[in-house]
């Protein structure tokens, strides 16, 4: 043992212990900004501009002290200024895109709420580490659907129908024209929602296993003001109706589905002669020493916490988030599609293959 103590760098130790009590304290904050972002803080700090804290208790009916405590804490992390000599609080219009803009493209509130939901199934998910299965979805908080619909909501907002779909003009003619669109595994409804409300003659459906999912996707649309020209539904999606859809589409399915191979399959049935598949999938690598970083750290964390466990639960691949493009290849050309293209999009969180039989 003394043997062993010599030979550590200690230097190493130091600068290590250092990266984990930051680690910690970044676990801690989550706790605090999912508070800030339930709690409507964020949004009130950003329309307040400077305030004092209990300006701001005022403003939002909250308790002077405990807001004053995550103040504090908020201002030790950088996400606001706080001024010493006038003891208030400033939170920068940049920092309010990501924190209190709910229309921003940066907003990172529906990855906030994720936060509690993911850490609550975390003894559940230790549990799978013992007996190798799995947490299935219908044990986890019904918050986590609203985390997820809002943490994707600017992927549909802003880019899939702006900047997504022009990158293929077959698509879109075919919508344009009354062609159909399937979005698989639907979710919350939105990728549907979009397509349903660029494309008037369209005909839109929507299909998830998830009935929660489909409840919201079918209030969503409602709301939307295009509820009587989408069909979503509890389905199946390994068994889906055979040459029925000019364009299907599937946003972070694949890598949580329990048969990927299945699912692919039944996509390439369901298409018709000369339709497209929209594979959308984490812009990460197959390879662990690729994803040695920031997106990794959060992506690997977040397979762990809900996308192979999921579909570990019922028998599954458990393929996980960071399936990569190699991965996407090969479950492709398994499924017996011949047309394999990514498409040219550079976004940090999503990358696009477009897919032909």
């Amino acid at each position: 043992m003394a043997e062993e103590k010599s030979q550590l760098d200690w230097n190493k130790i130091k600068k290590f212990s250092a990266q984990v009590s930051t680690d910690i304290g970044a676990a801690m904050l989550g706790a605090l900004s999912y508070i800030g972002d339930r709690l409507g803080i964020f949004r009130a700090l950003s329309d307040a501009g400077t305030v004092t804290s209990a300006a701001l208790a005022e403003r939002t009916g909250l308790s002077e002290r405990y807001l004053r405590e995550w103040l504090s804490a908020m201002s030790a992390a950088g996400y606001v200024i706080y001024d010493p000599s006038a003891k208030t609080y400033t939170m920068p219009a940049e920092h309010a895109m990501v924190l209190a803009r709910e229309e921003s493209p940066f907003f990172a509130g529906g990855f906030i709420e994720m936060i509690v939901p993911q850490m609550s199934i975390a003894p559940k998910v230790m549990q799978s580490f013992k007996n190798g299965r799995g947490v299935p979805q219908s044990e986890y908080p019904a918050e986590t659907w609203e985390a997820m619909e809002r943490s994707s909501a600017s992927m549909y907002r802003d880019r899939l129908v702006r900047k997504w779909l022009p990158t293929m003009p077959q698509v879109i003619t075919k919508l344009t024209d009354g062609g159909s669109s399937l979005d698989v595994g639907c979710g919350s409804g939105r990728a549907a929602i979009a397509i349903a409300s660029a494309f008037s003659k369209s005909q839109v459906f929507g299909f998830d296993a998830h009935p929660g999912s489909v409840e919201r996707a079918r209030a969503n649309a409602k709301e939307a003001g295009v509820g009587d020209r989408i069909t979503f539904d509890v389905v199946d999606c390994t068994k889906l109706p055979e040459s029925k859809f000019d364009f299907i589409s599937t946003f972070d399915v694949v890598h949580d589905s329990v048969d990927p191979n299945a699912l692919l399959s039944s996509i390439r049935r369901a298409l018709k002669p000369g339709g497209t598949y929209l594979m959308v999938e984490v812009n990460v690598s197959s390879n662990l020493e690729d994803n040695i970083n920031p997106m990794g750290r959060l992506m690997y964390s977040m397979s762990t916490l809900y996308c192979m466990t999921v579909s570990l639960a019922h028998g599954g691949a458990g393929i996980g988030a960071c399936m990569g493009e190699a991965k996407a290849r090969e479950l492709v050309a398994a499924a017996g599609f011949s047309k394999f293209r990514r498409l040219p999009i550079d976004d940090a969180f999503s990358v696009l293959y477009e897919i032909q039989v």
